[in-house]
């Protein structure tokens, strides 16, 4: 006799890891070159003056300075002020 009833119970008990996703830092905060701000899925934050994006939408700063974010038109951007 066969048994995969025990085998069938524990199928679908599988979860991913979480991704870590988020702002990491935050407005007002210092940000050195290099640093990252946001990672996102899709463009949830655009790059402002100061800032980049990597090709998994990931921001970053390129500058030192304080970091601000501002919306414009309905879209929300993140800049590096020096400072």
């Amino acid at each position: 006799m066969a048994h995969t009833k025990a085998q069938g119970s524990v199928k679908g008990n599988r979860d991913s890891r979480a991704k870590r996703l988020g702002v990491k830092i935050y407005g007002g905060s210092k940000a050195n070159p290099g640093n990252i701000l946001v990672r996102q899925k899709g463009t949830k934050f655009f790059p402002g003056d100061g800032v980049s994006m990597g090709k998994d939408y990931t921001l970053f700063s390129l500058i030192a300075g304080i970091v601000n974010f501002k919306t414009l038109k309905g879209k929300k951007f993140i800049e590096v002020i020096h400072g």
